[in-house]
């Protein structure tokens, strides 16, 4: 009697492209590569992911907790899910009967992983230390309260240019207001802006992430409003001219128009509520958002008068100081509240200076927090500053006799060292 032929089976990893905000978190996080991306859709290779669910808990959608029961043969290429509007539905039961695949299938290991790396020679993975999860005395967020198909209106209430540079480099502050539609958001939140119009191809823009720049209680205390900072893009990273569709369309807002809006996204990059907690902020550029958010609920506590908080540290940087957001006001908050370090790395006549250069001049500041359980450290920016940042800290800890993989790795577990890089 013929026997049925088991055909080889994966439980593919995909993408939902409906509801993904393409922040590219996923594609940061992935330790094996298997997540890339082109102007549609961010996709998995099939003969790359291992199934390792490192990039599970960042995705703030969930739109990356998809699988698909697949004959490995049949498993869909990137080619195919470029070409996505929507995830495919699941193949029937009788279909992967058809196919020579035997029930149950849940146990079936997914594809191939990544070629094993030899100890000793694996390089510096920086993503591998930040935390997935808040820290402990983080208050509860709420997320995705407004998904990619049906987004919420806010009004936009002011709009100004928060850096001294002309138009190519100029930095928006952009403040939205939500009226009587409740929107709660945390420092380290984001949200979605969806531009208006179409792509080349006819198709709607997707909703493009911004971190929030103001805290809880609204950028103007006890509103139902939120500011953003959103720098105006024309060009991309090679420095090749690039008109940026959303960063434009927001920065070109004026008072009293509309926007769409989804989420908000983001539940561990989220601040302690702990008084006694030490917050070391590193930045670049807009991924100082985060970081005045922050600072800005902090000193609201502290006005307060019934507030006695940790240190706050940081560590912000520019190619120079007329492009740096909020210059300005950093200069006027108190040297007592808040201890300011400004690196400039396109400063003619000096030097080119970096965050963690700043950061290995304060060794002996940092490598105190770093022995301190109350410390936690958040870092914000372009992708590129991520792994010297995070080689930094561990060239501190180890220059003051702390093993680095069980500081980095106690820092990951309590959610206490957070990269939020792009």
């Amino acid at each position: 009697m013929d026997m049925a032929v088991q055909t080889a089976v994966i439980k593919q990893h995909l993408i939902d492209p409906e509801i993904c905000i393409r922040c590219n978190t996923c594609e940061a996080t992935c330790p094996v590569g298997a997540i890339t991306h082109d102007d549609n859709n961010y996709v998995v290779r099939a003969d790359v992911c291992n199934g390792c669910m490192a990039c599970i808990s960042p995705c703030p959608t969930g739109s990356i907790d998809n699988w698909r029961t697949m004959p490995l043969a049949r498993a869909y290429t990137i080619e195919e899910q470029f070409t996505w509007e929507e995830l495919p539905p699941e193949l029937p039961p009788d279909a992967l009967t058809a196919e020579g695949v035997v029930p149950p299938v849940d146990a079936v290991p997914t594809s191939g992983p990544a070629a094993p790396v030899e100890p000793g020679t694996q390089a510096f993975r920086s993503a591998q230390y930040g935390a997935t999860v808040p820290p402990w005395s983080a208050a509860h967020p709420y997320t995705n309260l407004f998904p990619p198909k049906s987004p919420t209106e806010a009004t936009v209430v002011g709009n100004f240019n928060c850096t001294e540079t002309g138009f190519e480099n100029e930095t928006h502050h952009v403040v939205l207001d939500f009226g009587s539609m409740p929107f709660p958001v945390l420092e380290g939140q984001s949200i979605g802006i969806i531009p208006p119009g179409t792509d080349a191809l006819g198709k709607a823009h997707h909703a493009r992430q911004y971190s929030i720049a103001s805290p809880r209680n609204g950028e103007r205390p006890g509103y139902n409003n939120l500011a953003l900072t959103v720098k105006r893009v024309t060009q991309d990273h090679d420095g090749h001219p690039v008109q940026g569709i959303a960063s434009n369309y927001i920065c070109d807002l004026k008072v009293g128009d509309k926007v769409q809006v989804v989420g908000p996204f983001g539940s561990s990059f989220l601040m302690p509520n702990h008084p006694r907690s030490h917050i070391v902020m590193i930045c670049t550029g807009t991924g100082s958002a985060p970081m005045r958010a922050m600072t800005e609920w902090r000193r609201r506590l502290r006005n307060s008068g019934k507030f006695e908080g940790g240190k706050l540290m940081l560590f912000f940087g520019a190619r120079t100081q007329q492009e740096l957001p909020y210059f300005g006001p950093l200069q006027n908050l108190p040297k007592d509240f808040i201890d300011i370090n400004l690196a400039f790395s396109r400063t003619a006549g000096q030097p080119k200076r970096y965050v963690q250069d700043l950061m290995r001049e304060r060794a002996a500041d940092l490598a105190a927090l770093l022995q301190d359980g109350s410390s936690h450290f958040y870092v914000c920016g372009l992708k590129s500053m991520e792994e010297g940042v995070v080689m930094a800290l561990r060239d501190i800890a180890s220059e003051a006799g702390l093993d680095w993989d069980t500081v980095g790795a106690t820092l990951q577990r309590e959610g206490r060292l957070h990269l939020e890089t792009y």
